[in-house]
């Protein structure tokens, strides 16, 4: 059956119908909302007069019209404070809240009822906030319904989101009224409050205000801002794009640019926000201070931008916006123009006349009066005949043409009636802006008469724009392009009808722009484009017609990068275009006015930016002009130009000889000298988004003076200028910021810093100052850019506070397009430290045809005049060759302490290093009596020189240039030397009677290998003390010299030897230097040093890593001393690493094992001073840091590869009261599911303290040690070395050790008894009183104790049966801690204070500044004299070898645990000298539980990675005092990175033990071990590569970045290998850490993403419960799920994280044992395999297969990152040629690829292979 079919009267009556329904319901609305209104009441608390937001902002206000609104009235006596305000129930409540995700945020608005201002208000709005990135948030509020206009911004639609935090940490909504606050994540600061004041959102009137959180407000326009800080007093600054004068009044201008900055404060935290909106609005600036915008068309489409600076808020706006363009090289010239030359014969005279005076000058425009009858696209031909030919006229001499463009196109005919075809083919293209009725073309009038204009939103009109273009461009040759009268400007108001009433030409509300007319001097607001009406779109016209003229430019030029030059702009424009700031006049307003406005434009990111120089309008003074030549040539854009009917005022109008001419050629080729520098800015520019011309404010923002200095600008952050804006002033007031400056012409450095001062600017004088830490490229200036890029560089380098600077340079060809994206470009960075200039080259993607050179260096600030300079060839990372340069090259002006280093010829592209070496006089004075107390008299005694010196620290009492000894005789061999040399004795003996010179000496010069030699200092005459440890020298020496990295070269007088780096001539060693010294009990030699930057020596307390050199000296004897500041502490590491200036590293060592001291001093040099021994000296040669420690480890011995399981955290106390303590700990740790893996006990488990005895206390200790281990725990007890000779009952250590002779005794010839001290164990039967003072027990309850000889191989064999015994017969144990081996002893010297035989061996003649040294050397250990017998049974003094005790109690302890274990173990010792890293770890002693502690903790580690010991670690928590609660959780998360991670505290201290706090407590320790139980294969396999390489497992991240200086003085970073950067929280309340991240890729740990900076510091937030963790791109690191403890962590799957590279690669491997087997290494028993990425392969390559096959294991999770953001469909494991399918789960966000091989079950000592491909 069909349907139905209405007739037409029905559908009539139907339709009638709906319309009456919807009529009704209509005015039913109406009337309820009438009836709503008329019963509102405003609520209008007392809100203070600053908060005001104006409810009446158009004209006619009064109480009723404002209570009308539903607003406040409050009348008072200033106009500009709003009598009429909004109420707090205005505005919309927030409904319906979501959260897609934890970035974005939405919400519906319902509108409150409350009357309307204007009527037409949108009843339910949309809400839409995106986190877009850390830094960046949006928020759109619009009408869901109905589609209103948007900006099409064509970089913005392009941008990706990328954030990393969630949007509720920024982001706060109020829901009724609506309201939003934005805060700054880091601190919850409120930074833009919406919640003050109602939104508003009509159809044609849109509002919304703000809190801010300071004055400091930047930015707007266009408009004249006669101060660059905004007035924020009631200001209303109107934005619409405007043909309109910059006289200086507030109406809007050419540009539309709704952004401001906002500086929060001195901390330099600022924000930045930009109203994505291109209507007409206004925006008001209230004393609150607050913001309130108006606009009457579109959206609100906010950004907030955060950055820790202002500088970083310009960057972040222009990532959103678009970076700006690099200008042609040429474009950075000086420029003339006028509007109308009547002739080109006028304009080739100004050419002639300022090319005759030799002006500096690129450039020459053409106004449109070269146009006929100013119609585009045509020229004069007539008066400009010869137009077609101007440019090749200009390129002859090196300069460039630029001519103008006008939108509008003339209707009528050419000149003879002839058909205008730009016109015509227009028209046929549809390509103008049509009238309402969208058909018609709008007509009005500008320049050439009647117009229309181009709708350049239209693909038909850019089509035809561009062709017309380029037909015009083979018509007329030019260079360039200006376009102007863009805004659009109309002489007509819309039309040459007239514009219709409607609400488009005549809205409810206009904002207060000029005229107060929409179309005033424009077009009519309802004209048609393609992107909308013309009431929507107006201010981009400029826009689009930049976007079209790109094209056009695009077309012509092709590969060149031209110019373009715009009046109307957008942000986004500075993408493509320089801008000017327009019609201007010749008044000294407008030349001050200037500078906020290219202020603001760097802001607005076009950096290309200048003003008219002289003015436009009016003529020109001659001072006027001179004074606006001087500033403006400092405009990036810089340009002379004036109008029609004006007196000419290019410069040489005013004359040859004026001073006019005179000034502005100084200043311009200043400017051109500096063009390097300022094209170097626009690199930055375009490619970071920094500002060119820079407010004062950007760089020293913590300076409230500097926040409102508009008069001065800068370049960049180096240069600063200072014009004269003043007519007749020659005195300035200028403020000079908190920096280091130079005056750039005189050179001459201020004496003035954070303060205003007059500075005098004569006539022909503009303040130019260099910034201390510049490096300013230069190049020889010329008339023509085209020839001065022909001519020599130079580097100006300004010294700042710290001696350093650093610069860079960007340079390609200056004129193709895009060669930063094609790589065709050289970039060097510059540096200076120390007295070496770096000049390194990190991009060299051009070379210049002209083959440039740097010529020449100039240097300001060198203090002193130096010895000698030198320039090193640095080719592949190699320093192939070293020159010195002549003394014809070097000058150095006293006066203004200023070096130039001239005719240098160093290739450009090529990288060098030069260096200076500088002399202070008193700086190379070597002290002649480091003891106190000197005067006159006792150096005079010495022979030395007395002289007061100004310095501090300096010595007053010096040795003379010839002290020391003489060469008499040497025989060199290709092996070595042999010198003999004798004391100059001229001079008296060194002052010590006691201590009697040697006159005769032998020196001996072994070259082992081309990377290490010897040399030996010693009496031939006499066998005087050697160390006995034994180094692993190569048996046979390095004959070939070509081969050595060094040479070798002794001075005759005074002697002193002096070792080179051949491939830089660099002197590593120098100590021909006064004061050498050689007596019986004092020796002492000096040597200048490569650098200030030398690490190592120990064990001592160091406050940083880099040694600091101003006088410090350090003394070095073994010794039971806590941890403390210039304290020598346990052991003996006479060791340092010294960096060069030129990145290459050595190693000294001095094999003596005496007390001795080390001085060092700024020269820069060292002393060491010791008192017994020889001189035994071992120079490693690198030249890297890493081979440095490998090299050295070669020497004394590798490090020992721990036992899997000691990698695992550890817990201990001194002070357990029985074994019940450690049973509650370890099940309350099982509970908490903590990792944990060995149990400690200290000195309280054995009876009375006495080795080898268990106390009753602990009488179960051993069950439950054997119920531990057999929960796959591990347990390690400690031994100290004395032993109990008091004891009444059968006491086998002692009785066994005394039949075997093994304890230290006297020499026989004094006594044949032990030399009896005191430590902890208790005499038999005494209880003690621990009340009585610390003295008072040690008399009355220690007994005696005996120490064992531990050289003896008799004591060995004891010591060994002893712990036998133990094992078997008391308790099992898998490790051995020994302690107090320094040897410690309560009491000093002997029990009873009186040492047998000679006493100046326990107060030695010299006393180094050990700690307590006025109680001798023995405060706190044995008598000097003591006797101890090496194995091969030669009798050496206690003297000698008391620091080699903990050394020599080591391998035996070692060789014991393994021979009565089986197992491999660990041994942890105290005491340590050079070797012992071969058996045993190290902790860092008795530390305090205080935060310095932390970060000294890092540098101990990093030192005793140095000394070769990687098994290093300190007490957790701290040993001594009550740990607190931040501190302790911080330093758990510290320890968790630690190689050895133990927490141990003292006696009688509150527990810290990760279960003794709270359970929060608890989950972050457990967190953070969790994290080092799953990296622990790469740490074991981090171990291996130290035991077997030399490697560095805690290595400083200089190590890996040594050619970044900045890492050389980090210590509070530090790195696993060379994959895993650990940068921990160290400080109380810290919850943001500022690290440095290397130049290389870094991946966030926790979150798995690139973090995006490089080679700079970065505030990392760091809560209480987080550690930041980033992994190396490129690396691959191998890891395991973490368990209880490493027995069953061990038995799961291997996992894999491969971070990959920049290139896409990435590099790892693995070590496998069964992780304690004894020697797996050397008895093959292991597995090592590697594993590579590359090309979305992911493989491994076995390289040792020796495994047990209940050790193998399978691969599991395999992660990896940084994959991109395609997704990844398809994954593929190749196993014995067999595919396996996996399922990706690919995280586009994070770009991680996370791949489950577990299924397939590979070994991982076979060989396997993984790819992954994407859907694309």
């Amino acid at each position: 059956m069909g349907k139905r079919k209405f007739s037409g009267l029905e559908v009539l009556l139907i339709a009638l119908f709906t319309m009456m329904t919807v009529a009704a319901i209509t005015l039913i609305g109406l009337f309820v909302a009438a009836a709503l209104e008329d019963e509102f009441a405003p609520q209008c608390p007392n809100i203070p007069v600053a908060e005001r937001v104006d409810c009446f902002p158009d004209a006619g206000a009064s109480k009723l019209r404002c209570e009308q609104r539903g607003c406040c009235w409050s009348p008072m006596d200033e106009r500009n404070v709003p009598w009429c305000f909004f109420p707090k129930n205005h505005g919309y409540i927030a409904e319906s809240l979501e959260q897609p995700n934890a970035y974005e945020m939405k919400a519906r608005l319902k509108r409150m009822a409350s009357p309307s201002l204007f009527g037409a208000d949108i009843q339910e709005l949309a809400f839409d906030a995106e986190l877009q990135s850390n830094n960046r948030l949006r928020f759109k509020i619009y009408d869901p319904h109905h589609k209103r206009f948007e900006v099409r911004h064509e970089h913005i639609s392009n941008l990706n989101s990328d954030p990393s935090s969630p949007i509720s940490d920024t982001l706060e909504m109020t829901n009724k009224p609506f309201g939003l606050t934005v805060r700054r994540k880091e601190n919850k600061k409120i930074l833009f409050d919406t919640t003050f004041a109602p939104l508003v959102f009509a159809d044609q009137y849109l509002q919304l205000s703000a809190k801010l959180p300071s004055n400091n407000i930047y930015g707007l326009g266009e408009h004249v801002h006669r101060q660059y800080r905004h007035d924020m007093d009631w200001k209303t600054w109107p934005i619409f794009t405007r043909d309109a004068f910059p006289n200086g009044g507030t109406h809007n201008l050419y540009g539309h640019y709704p952004f401001f900055l906002c500086l929060e404060d001195e901390s330099g935290k600022s924000f930045g926000v930009f109203l994505m909106n291109s209507n007409a609005m206004e925006v008001t600036l209230q004393p609150a201070p607050a913001v309130t915008y108006r606009t009457i068309g579109g959206i609100l489409d906010f950004y907030i931008l955060f950055g820790d600076t202002p500088e970083q808020v310009v960057q972040e706006f222009l990532v959103l916006i678009g970076r700006p363009v690099i200008p042609p090289y040429w474009a950075l010239g000086f420029q003339l123009s006028r509007w109308d030359y009547g002739s080109l014969d006028e304009v080739k005279k100004t050419v002639e006349r300022n090319r005759a005076v030799g002006l500096p000058y690129d450039i020459q425009y053409t106004d449109i009066d070269y146009m006929e009858d100013k119609k585009d696209f045509t020229y004069d031909k007539t008066k400009f005949r010869e137009l077609p030919q101007f440019a090749e006229y200009l390129h002859e001499k090196g300069q460039r043409y630029i001519l103008i463009l006008d939108p509008a196109i003339a209707t009528s005919k050419r000149v003879g009636n002839a058909s205008y075809e730009s016109y015509d083919r227009g028209t046929k293209k549809n390509a103008w802006v049509m009238d309402a009725d969208g058909k018609t073309p709008l007509l009005g009038e500008v320049w050439p008469g009647e117009t229309v204009f181009p709708d350049y939103t239209s693909q038909d009109c850019i089509d035809w724009w561009v062709d017309e273009y380029e037909r015009f461009s083979r018509e007329i040759k030019h260079d360039a392009l200006w376009i102007d009268m863009n805004e659009v400007a109309n002489f007509k108001k819309g039309s040459i009808k007239g514009c219709a009433d409607n609400k488009l030409n005549y809205p409810p509300y206009t904002p207060k722009i000029l005229d107060e007319v929409m179309y005033s001097k424009t077009l009519c607001m309802d004209a048609k484009q393609a992107w909308g009406d013309h009431y929507d779109v107006h201010s981009l016209y400029g826009y689009s017609m930049v976007l079209a003229t790109e094209q056009a430019l695009q077309r012509v030029f092709r590969e060149n990068r031209t110019l373009m030059l715009t009046r109307s702009s957008f942000p986004g424009v500075g993408k493509y275009s320089g801008h000017w700031l327009g019609d201007n006049a010749a008044n000294w307003n407008d030349i001050k006015w200037a500078i906020p406005g290219m202020l603001e434009f760097g802001l607005f990111g076009v950096p290309y930016i200048g003003a008219d120089i002289c003015g436009f309008f009016d003529d020109s003074s001659e001072e006027l002009c001179r004074r606006w030549m001087q500033v403006g040539a400092f405009y990036p854009f810089s340009r002379n130009h004036n109008a029609q009917g004006y007196k000419p005022q290019d410069p040489a109008a005013y004359g040859p000889d004026s001073v006019l001419v005179a000034s502005s050629k100084r200043y311009l080729k200043i400017r051109y000298t500096l063009l390097p520098y300022l094209y170097t800015l626009f690199y930055k520019a375009h490619t970071t988004g920094d500002t060119v011309v820079r407010p004062v404010m950007h760089e020293f923002y913590s300076d409230s003076n500097t926040w409102n200095v508009d008069r001065q600008f800068l370049w960049g952050k180096h240069l600063l200028i200072t014009p004269v804006l003043d007519q007749g002033q020659v005195n300035v007031r200028a403020y000079i910021p908190d920096a280091v400056w130079y005056d750039y012409e005189t050179m001459e450095r201020l004496d003035t810093r954070k303060t205003f001062i007059d500075m005098f600017l004569p006539a022909d004088k503009l303040g130019v100052h260099i910034r201390g830490g510049a490096i300013l490229p230069t190049q020889k200036p010329d008339v023509t850019t085209t020839y001065s890029r022909r001519n020599p560089m130079g580097l100006t380098v300004a010294l700042d506070d710290n001696n350093q600077a650093a610069g860079e340079l960007f340079w390609d060809d200056g004129d193709s397009r895009e060669t930063v994206e094609n790589g065709h470009y050289l970039h060097y960075q510059f540096s200076v430290d120390r007295g070496v200039l770096t000049m390194k080259t990190v991009h060299a993607g051009y070379m210049d045809p002209h083959n440039l050179t740097i010529e020449n260096i100039t240097v300001l600030g060198v203090p002193h005049p130096p010895m000698s300079a030198s320039v090193t060839h640095v080719i592949n990372g190699m320093h192939e060759n070293s020159t010195i340069l002549p003394s014809s090259s070097i000058t150095y002006d006293s006066a203004k302490q200023v070096l130039f280093l001239r005719g240098l010829s160093l290739t450009l592209g090529e990288t060098y290093l030069v260096q200076w070496e500088l002399v202070v006089a008193d700086y190379q004075r070597f002290d002649c009596h480091p003891e106190e107390h000197a005067d006159e008299a006792k150096c005079k005694a010495r022979g030395c020189i007395w002289e007061p010196s100004i310095m501090e620290r300096v010595p007053w009492c010096f040795y003379p240039k010839d002290y020391g000894y003489a060469v008499t005789a040497a025989t060199e061999t290709t092996s070595g030397m042999t010198v003999d040399i004798t004391r100059n004795k001229r001079y008296r003996s060194s002052g010590r009677p006691e201590s009697p010179d040697i006159n005769t000496l032998r020196v001996e010069i072994r070259y082992h290998s081309g990377d290490m030699l010897q040399f030996k200092i010693s009496d031939p005459t006499t066998d005087r003390y050697e160390v006995p440890v034994p180094l692993s020298v190569p048996v046979t020496p390095e004959t070939d010299e070509t081969k050595r990295l060094y040479k070798v070269v002794v001075t005759k007088m005074p002697f002193g030897i002096q070792i080179i780096r051949k491939s830089t001539g660099t002197k590593i060693w120098d100590s021909s230097v006064p004061g050498f010294t050689f007596s019986d009990m004092f020796i002492q030699v000096s040597t200048r040093l490569s650098s200030e930057y030398v690490y190592g020596f120990g064990e001592s307390e160091h406050p940083t890593y880099k040694h600091d050199l101003n006088y410090h000296t350090w003394g070095m004897f073994s010794k039971d001393q806590p941890p403390g500041y210039k304290m020598n502490c346990y052991g003996v590491h006479p060791f340092y690493m010294g960096l060069e200036t030129t990145t290459d590293a050595h190693g000294v060592l001095l094999l003596n094992s005496n007390a001795m001291d080390v001085t060092f001093q700024p020269t820069p040099a060292l002393t060491y001073r010791t008192v017994g021994g020889i001189l035994d000296f071992y120079v490693i040669m690198g030249p890297t840091p890493e081979m440095v420690v490998q090299e050295y480890t070669a020497l004394i011995g590798r490090p020992v590869l721990p036992a899997y399981w000691s990698l695992g955290f550890q817990l201990c106390r001194y002070g357990y009261a029985n074994d019940k303590e450690i049973a509650d700990l370890y099940r309350d740790m099982r509970e908490a599911g903590i990792p944990y893996d060995v149990q400690y006990a200290d000195i309280d488990y054995m009876d009375r303290q006495l080795d080898f005895v268990l106390d009753p206390e602990f009488k179960n200790l051993p069950a439950l040690v054997d119920s531990m281990r057999g929960e796959g725990m591990r347990f390690i007890f400690i031994l100290d070395p004395a032993i109990s000779g008091n004891e009444t009952d059968y006491y086998p250590a002692f009785v066994r050790g005394q039949a075997a002779d093994i304890f230290i005794k006297w020499p026989k010839e004094l006594s044949d008894d032990i030399v009896w001290g005191k430590v902890w164990p208790d005499k038999p039967g005494v209880v003690v009183n621990e009340s009585l003072d610390w003295d008072s027990q040690v008399e009355l309850y220690r007994a005696y104790t005996a120490f064992p000889d531990f050289f003896r191989s008799s004591t060995a064999a004891w010591w060994s049966q002893e712990i036998q015994d133990f094992y078997w017969n008391i308790t099992k144990f898998d490790g051995i801690w020994i302690d107090m081996n320094e040897p410690a002893s309560f009491v000093h010297g002997t029990v009873g204070g009186k040492c047998l035989g000679n006493p100046l061996l326990d107060f030695p003649p010299y006393m180094p500044p050990l700690e307590s040294k006025h109680l001798g050397l023995i405060h706190k250990t044995l008598c000097m004299n003591s006797e101890q017998i090496l194995s091969n049974g030669k009798k050496v003094r206690h003297y000698d070898v008391h620091s080699l005790y903990g050394w020599s109690h080591t391998k035996p302890t070692y060789d014991a645990l393994l021979n009565v274990t089986a197992k491999r173990g660990i041994v942890v010792t105290r005491s340590t000298y050079p070797s012992s890293g071969k058996w045993a770890g190290h902790w860092l002693g008795d530390n305090t539980a205080s935060w310095d502690q932390l970060y000294k903790s890092i540098i101990g580690m990093m030192e005793f990675s140095l000394f070769g010991i990687s098994y290093t670690g300190a007490d957790i928590c701290g040993f001594f005092e009550d740990a607190k609660y931040e501190m302790c959780l911080r330093w758990m998360q510290l320890g968790a990175f630690y190689p050895y991670s133990r927490n141990h505290n003292g006696k009688n201290n509150r527990r810290q033990d990760p279960v003794a706090w709270n359970s929060t407590f608890a989950e972050a320790s457990r967190d953070v071990l969790n994290i080092r139980y799953t990296l622990l294969p790469y740490l074991y396999t981090l171990m291996f590569e130290a035991h077997t390489k030399g490697s560095t497992v805690v290595r400083p991240l200089l190590h890996e970045f040594v050619n970044d200086t900045t890492t050389w003085d980090i210590y509070k970073q530090f790195l696993w290998g060379p994959a895993l950067l650990i940068t921990p929280a160290l400080d109380e309340g810290a919850r943001h850490v500022v690290g440095y991240v290397p130049n290389e890729r870094w991946y966030d740990f926790h979150t798995a993403k690139d973090v995006g900076v490089r080679g700079e510091f970065l505030n990392m937030p760091t809560p209480l419960n987080h550690i930041n963790l980033h992994i190396r791109g490129g690396s691959i690191i191998p890891w395991q799920n973490p368990e209880n403890n490493t027995y069953y962590s061990r038995r799961n799957p291997l996992g894999l994280t491969v971070a990959l590279s920049d290139r896409g690669d990435a590099q790892g491997s693995l070590f496998w044992d069964d992780g304690e087997g004894i020697d797996t290494v050397g008895n093959k028993k292991y597995l090592l395999t590697s594993f590579s990425a590359a090309k979305n392969t992911l493989s491994n390559q076995v390289l040792h297969k020796g495994l047990a096959p209940a050790d193998r294991l399978i691969l599991g999770v395999v992660k990896i990152w940084g994959v991109g953001s395609v997704k990844i469909t398809e994954v593929i494991l190749t196993h014995a040629d067999t595919p396996h399918p996996l399922t990706p789960e690919h995280d586009l966000d994070t770009q991680e690829l996370i791949i489950d091989a577990t299924s397939v079950s590979v070994f991982v000592d076979e060989p396997f292979k993984i790819t992954w491909r994407t859907g694309a």
